[in-house]
């Protein structure tokens, strides 16, 4: 007697085959109604002819007659049908199948699991066509100019809150291949992947456990070695594309990286700037450690103190109370006077960036963790363990991640 399993396995497979047939039935059909007319010219095509095509779809091989003609205006021989279906020269894998195959490979941590996850869900592939797909569909992808949502009639009033931060991958150096007998050889080389998260805050929302959630978001992933300013104009396009002209209040929150505060001041002159508050805690910290020594109670009790006045609207008093510091008679090391010298000063140029309570008032967030959530999922995929990039494989696979991540590629299968 069968189990249920094989009993469930044998009537999918019988739907299967159904489906396989079905969609050969229809394809064929509408390959038989195509005009015999070149797609680009629209001029009657000459000479027509038609010949086998057989195409991998998600419900497996169909076998197709499909005509072929030569174009005068184009001076080469087409294929209506392919055109027509959105199909490269030569490619033999369905659009559909195509989608799955690469939003799989996006998903999971290497080329060999999608294959693995693609044979588990029906349509067994070779991790070397998800490579090739991935690869030829992320380059369209990184290329391709995305339209704006449509407005509606009566869009409720908004505001936007912008978060961007980096994390690194790892890419083969310029040694990777090199002889051991190599002095020094530089085989790994790290770079930064700037990223940015891009929601409504009417759309942050909290569990029940009271943790932070995010109905809907969008991001933005470059390649490693973007200059700052390229990545800030894709963040400014795609802040646009989700709101950023109509926006009530536009928020934007960063760690203090220098570049990142350059490129705000570039591309989001107007935004209510945030500092990170984690980041700015961390400062204190570093301040506290040098004054008081680590993990003393003399420095969780004066940090804890500036902690508190910093989030209840007392930046102005952390800021004199660390400038008067630099001039304190109290003997130390020249060292721990450069090191407070540097955290005044970093304090003191943004003063005006640490207003939390007025932020967190307006319900705005004080803190960067979506976009560190952002690089921590993204590094499950892109950092996984014996993982050495080549540029053109990371750039491709990344861009794919961000449309799907943004559910843009409908524009990339249409």
């Amino acid at each position: 007697m069968n189990t249920l399993r094989e009993i469930e396995q044998a009537v999918l497979a019988e739907g299967r085959e159904w489906t396989r047939r079905r969609l050969e039935e229809k394809l064929q059909q509408a390959a038989n109604a195509l005009e015999q007319v070149c797609p680009q010219s629209g001029r009657p095509l000459r000479d027509t002819r038609w010949r086998d095509l057989q195409l991998h779809t998600v419900a497996g091989i169909v076998a197709l007659r499909v005509r072929h003609g030569y174009s005068a205006g184009l001076d080469q021989v087409v294929c209506p049908a392919r055109t027509v279906w959105g199909l490269a020269a030569y490619q033999r894998v369905s659009p559909e199948l195509e989608a799955r195959v690469c939003y799989t490979a996006t998903a999971v941590g290497s080329y060999e699991r999608a294959a693995a996850m693609a044979q588990r869900w029906g349509s067994p592939v070779s991790d070397d066509l998800i490579h090739q797909h991935v690869q030829s569909c992320g380059a369209v992808a990184q290329a391709t100019n995305l339209p704006s949502a449509a407005v509606p009639a009566r869009e409720p009033e908004f505001s936007l809150v912008i978060m961007m931060d980096g994390w690194m991958a790892r890419e083969r150096g310029p040694d990777w291949g090199a002889s051991p007998r190599k002095k020094a050889p530089e085989r790994i080389a790290w770079h930064e992947i700037k990223s940015a998260v891009i929601y409504r805050l009417e759309q942050r929302a909290e569990k029940a456990s009271g943790r932070g959630l995010l109905l809907e978001k969008f991001i933005v992933a470059c390649p490693p070695q973007t200059a700052p300013v390229d990545f800030g104009a894709a963040v400014q396009t795609e802040a646009r594309r989700r709101g950023l002209g109509r926006a009530k209040v536009v928020y934007l929150v960063m760690d203090g990286a220098v570049w990142l505060w350059d490129l705000a001041a570039d591309r989001f002159h107007d935004a209510v700037k945030t500092l990170d508050f984690h980041h700015a805690s961390e400062h204190l910290w570093a301040v506290g450690r040098a004054l008081y020594g680590d993990q003393t109670p003399q420095t969780t009790a004066w940090v804890e103190t500036l902690l508190h006045r910093l989030r209840h609207g007392g930046q102005a008093r952390v800021v004199r109370r660390l400038q008067e510091l630099i001039t304190a008679t109290s003997p130390r090391s020249a060292e721990t006077q450069q090191l407070i010298e540097r955290e005044a000063n970093y304090f003191k140029t943004h003063e005006k960036h640490m207003n939390y309570k007025a932020i967190h008032r307006a319900g705005a967030p004080i803190g960067s963790g979506a976009v560190e959530s952002l690089g921590a999922q993204l590094q499950r995929r892109f950092r996984c363990s014996g993982q050495f990039w080549q540029r053109p494989g990371l750039s491709n696979l990344l861009g794919l991640a961000v449309l799907f991540r943004n559910n843009d590629d409908r524009y990339l299968w249409n």
